[in-house]
Formats: structure tokens, sequence, C-alpha cells
């Protein structure tokens, strides 16, 4: 009995060893990642799109005057300047809600607490 958990065991461990050999050569594919349809939902695409963004310079959507809040905290926002930060998202077509959130996270500029949910529903679709 002992010698049958051994060696099934191994044959696992084997199976798991060429498993992973055959994904680092490249002859499993992985499916490509692509940052223009990456929703947010998938952790791993919303990092990696993330890490790549931080290596460009962020991108503006005619919203410079927004830099002005730069290091503000969420809740730190009166009516009227959230109700800026609303103008800018409605004028913009929602494709472009994420890249939007990246760069204003790029620019060290956080969003209004109570835009957070319209936000979180134009990124879902």
């Amino acid at each position: 009995m002992t010698i049958a958990i051994i060696s099934l065991a191994v044959l696992v461990a084997l199976w798991l060893f060429f498993m992973l050999a055959r994904r680092h050569s490249g002859e499993v594919a992985e499916p490509a990642t692509s940052c223009e349809s990456c929703s947010g939902h998938n952790a791993h695409c919303y990092q990696e799109c993330n890490m790549e963004a931080a290596l460009h310079a962020p991108e503006y959507f005619d919203d410079e005057e927004l830099d002005r809040f730069r290091g503000r905290r969420t809740t730190e926002y009166n009516d009227e300047e959230t109700e800026e930060f609303r103008q800018i998202l409605y004028t913009m077509q929602q494709s472009e809600v994420a890249d939007w959130c990246r760069s204003l996270t790029l620019r060290g500029i956080e969003v209004p607490e109570a835009l957070r949910d319209e936000l979180l529903i134009l990124m879902q679709g």
C-alpha cells in the first residue's frame, strides 16, 4: 500500500514538472493579454495593464485642470469638485473610462468617493 502511494505521488510530481516545463518552454501558449480589452474584472489582467501603463507617461483626456487635485484624498472633495469630475467622466466614451482611471492614478489623483459607484458601473458596461 505504501509503495502504491509513493508511486502515485512520484507520477503526480513528474506530471506537474513536465507541465510546468512545457509551459515555460512556450509549447503551451498562454492567452494573449490585451489591455484594450481588460475591463478590470480579471485581477491579473488589470495588474499587468497597470504595470504596463506605469512605464508610460499618463494619457490626458482633456482634463489637465484635475491635476490641481493631486494628493487629495477621495473623501476630501466637495459637491462642486465632484461634479467637475462627473462632467469629464460623462463626456468620454465608455471604453475610455478604465484608461482615464489609470491616468488619474498615475497622476496621483484620487477619484471622489461619491463618484466611485458610477465609475464601476461604467467600467463594467
